[in-house]
């Protein structure tokens, strides 16, 4: 009988100890953020890499939600995201100058590139960009597009401006899908597609398209790193995001990003726009 007295005071006791303790948040729960990226760095593989680093070597956890730039743009503008990874610089200057952003950094860069066929029905092979977004035209020859708001749809829809023609027909397909899923319709179906270089070479042996036109200045893919204005949303966790940026921009990280990719594919996925040694001009 003592001894059962004596147990149950130990458990009153640690009871009573446990309820003047002060409520314990979740793990993580105070520094969770939410990262609204374009689809090419989670089809490449980079998020994959980066975020896990970032969560080791912070109190923060991220979800990632990869859509186009535009959805991601819209997703800031709502307050439903602490900070963007986008590759629409027109659009991102308008979101800054309403004032949805707090920072706006140059993270790296790639390029577009205009891939189709072995057999390029079109003859659009080496040519300038906008003399082949002509010959696809007039050939009729099969295009995909994402037609999804992407930085990637932007640029594509720009070019055929600039080329003079509005591209409609039976030979103009749009997905609405990501880049990766559009461009395995496009080797399907044996079309030409407008993609960043990145999400192609992390495809690679798994697409039946080439490489037909690259090179040009008016084909440069910038990817910025973007903070959400706490003034507009002050729920925003702004001390996770700009420790994000931080990281992204950190030496080492910038370093890592231009080595990305080059072990399996032969060739870096993206460039830093932190330069570092041996690091080409990123321009």
């Amino acid at each position: 009988m003592k001894n059962l007295l004596s147990l149950l005071a130990v458990v009153w006791l640690t009871g009573q100890s446990l309820s003047a303790a002060p409520a314990v948040e979740p793990p993580g729960a105070a520094g969770d953020l939410i990262l609204a990226t374009t689809t090419s760095l989670q089809d490449s593989g980079l998020l994959d890499v980066l975020l896990p680093r970032f969560e080791a070597a912070s109190s923060h956890r991220v979800k990632a939600i990869a859509v186009g730039s535009g959805e991601a743009l819209r997703m800031g503008e709502q307050g439903n995201a602490d900070v963007l990874i986008v590759h629409s610089p027109a659009d991102e200057e308008k979101f800054m100058a309403a004032g949805y952003g707090k920072d706006r950094k140059e993270l790296m860069t790639n390029d577009f590139v205009l891939v189709g066929p072995e057999a390029d029905p079109a003859r659009v092979r080496g040519r300038p960009v906008l003399d082949a977004l002509r010959a696809v035209f007039l050939k009729g020859a099969i295009f995909l597009s994402r037609s999804d708001g992407s930085g990637t749809d932007k640029k594509e829809r720009d070019l055929w401006k600039r080329a003079g023609f509005e591209p409609k027909g039976r030979w103009y397909l749009e997905t609405g899908q990501g880049m990766a899923e559009t461009l395995r319709i496009a080797s399907e179906k044996a079309g030409y597609i407008l993609t960043d270089r990145g999400t192609f070479l992390s495809l690679t042996g798994r697409l039946d398209l080439r490489v037909l036109v690259e090179g040009e200045k008016i084909l440069l893919n910038v990817y910025h790193v973007i903070t959400v204005n706490p003034e507009r949303f002050p729920e925003t966790n702004i001390s996770g995001a700009e420790a994000l940026m931080d990281f992204l921009m950190s030496p080492a990280i910038q370093t890592f990003i231009g080595q990305f990719g080059r072990e399996k594919y032969g060739a870096a996925l993206f460039r830093p726009s932190l330069k570092g040694p041996g690091d080409g001009p990123v321009r």
